[in-house]
């Protein structure tokens, strides 16, 4: 006894459009039709749809199924790729439900990569802070990313840093002098445990001119005029003043 395309495709668990269009693309043989005209399926055909089901379900396409041709056993190498595809996929909706975890419990910032964004949750960082970060996200590669993060989540809020942000653009010279030494101590603190983040070279080894042209035109978009200057009197004592571990590298 012979199944029409309709039993086929019940016995398949398919439909009969999926069936047919098994056809359409060469996966299918056609079978035999009976006296009245009527497609005749056997056992081979339903061996075939499940084999072309079970490798979609799989994540094959039709096309790389067709080039696998009728084969009982399934390619190694192509299984092998599946595989590697899969494994990579997987990879990106981990991250992806890393940052929608954080998002959903902590209001993480979607505009930064997950490691920065988890390492940012729990800080208080002021709003030219948090966009300047994400900023620095752009410009850095991988290895001074994770310093960056670390950095981060080892950060403490101290006094002169609210002083900073409260800092109005006609502050006179006197208060900004007095903040950029009084900054000097934490900041240094903060470069000698983390010197790849006062080495713009280190920062973005690619394009470091680029780097440091993109900061001092985030610098001055975000922060008023005042804590501009401060950050480049600041910027003048460490060069003077070094952080310990930059001077230890340079010796």
């Amino acid at each position: 006894m012979a199944w029409s395309t309709r039993q086929l495709a019940e016995l398949a668990g398919t439909s009969v459009r999926a069936v047919r269009h098994y056809h359409e693309v060469g996966l299918l043989e056609e079978p035999e039709r009976r006296s009245n005209g009527y497609k005749s399926y056997g056992v081979a055909h339903l061996i075939r749809v499940l084999r072309i089901k079970r490798l979609s379900e799989l994540g094959f396409s039709l096309a790389q199924i067709a080039d696998m041709g009728e084969a009982e056993s399934y390619p190694d190498e192509a299984l092998r790729s599946l595989d590697a595809e899969l494994e990579a996929t997987i990879e990106r909706l981990q991250r992806v439900r890393l940052e929608l975890a954080l998002v959903l419990r902590k209001s993480a910032p979607t505009e930064l990569p997950p490691e920065m964004a988890l390492a940012t949750a729990d800080v208080d960082m002021s709003e030219a802070d948090r966009s300047f970060v994400v900023v620095m996200t752009r410009l850095m590669d991988p290895a001074a990313m994770s310093s960056y993060s670390e950095a981060l989540k080892d950060r403490r809020v101290v006094e002169e840093e609210s002083d900073f942000d409260a800092l109005p653009e006609d502050a006179d010279e006197e208060t900004r002098r007095e903040l950029a030494e009084r900054l000097a101590g934490p900041v240094r603190g903060l470069l000698a445990d983390h010197p790849v983040l006062g080495d713009l070279n280190r920062i973005a080894p690619k394009r470091p001119r680029y780097a440091a042209e993109t900061s001092v035109t985030a610098l001055k978009d975000l922060y008023n005029p005042a804590q501009v200057d401060v950050m480049m009197r600041l910027g003048k004592i460490l060069r003077d003043d070094p952080p310990a571990s930059s001077r230890d590298e340079g010796a």
